[in-house]
């Protein structure tokens, strides 16, 4: 696994530190981008929390994710949240280590008392003895939350700081991008009122180190969710239902439990959306369609990144954003004079780079900017990689009218056809997904061709083969 490691220094560690009216919640932040440019210790917030005890829960829910593998329970560092300003809200994300669930609690405006937040994105420190400290909160005095340094610490930047050195693999960027793509499909499945939110989740069984491979599916019956261990039409698949225990630190604040996943017969192996409401608040656990199968390789951003103008539509579109809590695609349309179909590639495109995430409550997009490059994403995305290299050395060969394409790929020729808008392909990787975790190289080369890309600048006609379709490479 490709790793790059990113360093966060800290004016000093976050701590919850009692006062005499009430405590304050200090969460210090590293490098981070506003609107006035990169900042070393941005402050977003300082303010009242509505639901103290509540957002401390939720915080550690966010965390416990960060520090999680459901694969490997081996101990691992713990990794800082991102915190994005929004302007009427805070939004604190996290994603596995294995990266099969992302979590995102969403602080409302009604949360932090009505207050207004700064905006811009940057890395909070969560620390052991500020974990250890919010989980021995009880009751609900009051609680000031200050993201960001004091005067005292801005005074003190310059003397010792924390630094952390922080592993970031390049699948986890891609995790948050193609999380970004699947959500953005989500239909709302399933909703329960607190009471039975909380019945239902304490019937699912909690993580002990390594989840479970085993699915089950959930259906929606009366004012509650009924398993059953065969996919039904209605039924949600929740594969590893362990990888929900983070919601259990939560549950005596539910107030509702949604469920998000795309519409369909309930056969298919989906991703799913699991959303706790709290006062003022959202916690959301998006789980990947499998216990072992990481957001990383799903592939639903690799069409976006294929086309030929994604890179100018998305600096364009980059410009026209503020940070904005919901993304209008229509209203971007009309600003940058593009197409709502260019806009959403591009949206998709600086997903990649971490620039935009994907809200399923409000169903719309959200400005945000993650440390990471798209440069980086795009190099190391095997699929897309090889499909240019087929393009580039000619190997794709057009079919007449509605005739497949041929791509010639090592030393064999695989067929490419199109049926109802999608692409299908005779090699190994195809058959085994189906289309399911997004294009093949052989589809993705014939989908950039028929765009116009070109090998030397000419129309690709040729055939030459190019590299090795063993150990994996045939997808």
């Amino acid at each position: 696994m490709t790793r790059t490691t990113q360093a966060l220094a800290y004016a000093r560690s976050s701590a919850l530190m009692s006062r005499a009216d009430g405590s304050l919640l200090g969460l210090e932040t590293s490098g981070g981008l506003t609107p006035t440019g990169a900042e070393a210790h941005p402050t977003f917030f300082s303010g009242f929390l509505a639901a103290p005890q509540a957002a401390a829960r939720a915080l550690l829910a966010v965390a416990d994710v960060a520090a999680a593998r459901y694969t490997d329970p081996t101990p691992r560092p713990l990794l800082d949240p991102v915190v994005t300003g929004n302007g009427d809200r805070l939004r604190f994300e996290s994603f596995s280590g294995c990266c099969g669930v992302y979590a995102r609690l969403d602080v409302l405006r009604d949360g932090l008392d009505g207050a207004e937040t700064g905006h811009g994105t940057t890395n909070v420190d969560v620390n052991n003895p500020l974990r250890e400290a919010l989980s021995r909160m009880t009751g609900d005095s009051p609680m000031h939350l200050r993201v960001g340094p004091d005067e005292l610490a801005v005074t003190t930047v310059d003397g010792p700081v924390v630094e952390k050195k922080v592993p970031l693999p390049d699948r986890w960027l891609r995790g948050f991008a193609e999380a970004q793509v699947a959500t953005a499909g989500f239909d709302l499945r399933a909703e329960l009122t607190g009471l039975e939110a909380v019945r239902f989740l304490r019937t699912l069984p909690r993580t002990t180190g390594r989840a479970s491979r085993n699915a089950t599916w959930m259906v929606p019956s009366g004012r509650t969710l009924r398993p059953t261990t065969r996919p039904t039409a209605g039924a949600v698949r929740l594969p590893g239902p362990e990888r929900l225990t983070a919601l259990h630190r939560v549950l005596r604040h539910a107030t509702a439990l949604r469920v998000y996943s795309p519409a369909g017969t309930g056969h298919d192996r989906t991703p799913s959306a699991w959303e706790v409401e709290l006062p003022g608040m959202r916690l959301t656990l998006t789980l990947s369609p499998d216990t072992a199968r990481g957001f990383s390789g799903e592939g639903g951003v690799l069409e976006a990144l294929s086309t030929q103008e994604a890179a100018g539509d998305a600096e364009l579109i980059s410009v026209l954003l503020a940070w904005e809590p919901t993304i209008d695609p229509t209203e971007l349309a009309e600003r940058s004079g593009l197409p709502v179909g260019r806009v959403r590639a591009a949206l998709v495109r600086l997903g990649t780079a971490g620039r935009v995430g994907y809200d399923v409550a409000d169903a719309a997009y959200f400005h945000r900017e993650l440390p990471y490059d798209a440069r980086r994403t795009e190099k190391h995305n095997p699929r897309l990689v090889n499909a240019r290299e087929l393009v580039a050395a000619g190997a794709v060969r057009l079919g007449a009218d509605t005739e497949p394409a041929s791509v010639t790929s090592g030393e064999r020729t695989y067929r490419v056809g199109e049926r109802a808008g999608r692409l299908w392909c005779t090699c190994a990787w195809w058959a085994e997904h189906q289309g399911g975790r997004g294009p093949c190289k052989h589809a993705l080369a014939v989908r950039m061709v028929r765009r116009g890309a070109t090998a030397d600048g000419a129309a690709s006609t040729g055939t030459a083969a190019i590299g090795s379709d063993t150990a994996g490479g045939a997808r």
